[in-house]
């Protein structure tokens, strides 16, 4: 939840998960399900109004089989856009315990890309609440990945081997977990993976295998997780892995986010695996700003997103 997005939340007498226990937080998701966005203009409607370059968007809902159940998708491409190359399944984030496919992180980063010219397909999963922990998130993330490679030329206008990967924060961790078992099965990877403000290690603020189980980073990846044994297996947080054989790789972190170190960390990991490997900070940056449209510092970072997929080794063979 952003910081204007817990000032909504509290005019509408409705809990600020940032400040809750997480144990309490997870507990009142599972009870009561995730309440509406008390932002009154982050709906399309709104942001199309604030955004006319998104008119041209057209979107189609879907859904796929997973292994745990069916699995939402949404579709986003711009016929009048001038098509860049590649194409995008896109992940968002929730601390693994909220988040949907109106969210901005999804809805509004989707819709700007698409209006730069390249299609996206943006992913929801089960959330790990109750007895729900790794791999059903990642299960479901996978799940969707394969069947929009397989469709990709007919959902997207792209081959195959021209889709990239990609996701915030939570959805960061997902994609990159994917991705490693993409690799250990020896099935063919993304033409590009995109990570913003990343989680990739169970102790992300110090970029460490040994998680913090006082810290709400530390409690929330253990809920991920679902095991202590989990923690250490890089298919779960791929910070724990030496990053060989992973595509081409942006990193996009924040100035002022505690996760920062373990985004620099991946990437300087994946740099030793001879991995290409591109380091963005977003300069007065915090977690989270890709889901405030008002912020200043979201454009400048999905601007970024859009030249780095445009570039030619993201979508060349």
């Amino acid at each position: 939840m952003s910081e204007s997005e817990a000032l909504e939340a509290d005019v509408a007498g409705l809990p600020d998960f940032r400040r809750m226990p997480v144990h309490d937080a997870i507990r009142w998701l599972a009870e009561h399900g995730e309440p509406a966005d008390p932002r009154p203009d982050v709906d399309t409607a709104s942001l199309v109004r604030r955004f006319p370059h998104l008119a041209g968007v057209a979107t189609v809902d879907e859904v796929v089989a997973g292994p745990h159940g069916p699995v939402s998708i949404r579709v986003y491409r711009d016929a009048a856009a001038a098509a860049t190359g590649p194409a995008l399944v896109w992940v968002h984030g929730g601390a693994f315990i909220g988040g949907n496919l109106d969210m901005p992180e999804s809805n509004w980063v989707s819709r700007e890309l698409a209006a730069r010219g390249i299609p996206v397909v943006a992913v929801d999963y089960a959330k790990c609440l109750g007895e729900v922990h790794h791999p059903v998130p990642s299960d479901d993330v996978l799940a969707a990945w394969r069947q929009v490679r397989d469709a990709a030329a007919t959902l997207v206008g792209v081959p195959s081997e021209s889709l990239a990967l990609g996701g915030a924060s939570a959805g960061a961790t997902l994609t990159s977990g994917v991705v490693t078992r993409l690799r250990d099965a020896g099935e063919p990877l993304p033409a590009g993976l995109v990570l913003v403000y990343p989680l990739l290690h169970p102790n992300g603020p110090a970029a460490s295998n040994e998680p913090d189980p006082l810290s709400p980073h530390g409690q929330l990846a253990l809920n991920y997780a679902g095991s202590t044994a989990a923690l250490a297996d890089p298919q779960v947080f791929a910070g724990v892995g030496d990053g060989h054989g992973f595509p081409p790789t942006l990193i996009v972190t924040c100035e002022f986010d505690e996760l920062r170190p373990s985004g620099e960390a991946f990437a300087a990991t994946l740099a030793a695996a001879g991995v290409e490997v591109v380091l963005h900070q977003e300069p007065g940056a915090r977690h989270g700003h890709i889901d405030e449209p008002s912020d200043p510092t979201a454009p400048p970072t999905i601007a970024a997103l859009a030249d780095w997929l445009g570039a030619t080794s993201v979508h060349d063979d």
